[in-house]
């Protein structure tokens, strides 16, 4: 289940903003066995991963600090073709991306578009079904991969 952040008890300069459209959720891991367990869920629900994008890496490669910070890129023909049939300008927010982040104060964090927000942003009123499905398979993944069950 996403959060507010806004209700979370964090130092001022670590407090972080409520972004539309964007889930956030806690991790019971490090940020590293957080994307690794959230790459294997996503492998195990059938879904391919298509790239892992080391921002905190890329950031050390030019003298920049950044806290673990990766991105995983991912999804399926089947489920993202028919949004994109809808609205071919989906094809920006799809494939499926989810954020594994580390705040100022350590803690581990998981967040990632919401496909009803994805739909709502492209005016896709006609594929609820998709979309619902997409939405249940996020959060079991990223539910999983943090630990929550």
């Amino acid at each position: 289940m996403a959060i507010s952040l806004l209700s979370l008890s964090m130092p001022e300069s670590d407090s972080i903003h409520v972004v539309e459209g964007l889930a956030t959720i806690p991790s019971r891991f490090g940020a590293k066995v957080t994307v690794d367990r959230l790459e294997a869920q996503i492998r195990a629900k059938g879904l391919n991963v298509f790239a892992r994008v080391d921002h905190a890496a890329g950031a050390a490669e030019v003298g920049l600090p950044l806290a673990s910070t990766e991105l995983i890129i991912f999804g399926n023909a089947r489920g993202g073709t028919p949004l994109i049939q809808s609205a071919q300008t989906v094809g920006i927010d799809l494939p499926l991306k989810a954020l594994v982040w580390e705040d100022g104060t350590g803690k581990t964090w998981i967040s990632y578009n919401e496909p009803k927000w994805i739909a709502q942003r492209h005016g896709i009123a006609d594929q609820k079904s998709i979309v619902d499905k997409m939405a249940d398979l996020l959060r079991d993944i990223t539910t999983e991969a943090a630990g929550g069950r």
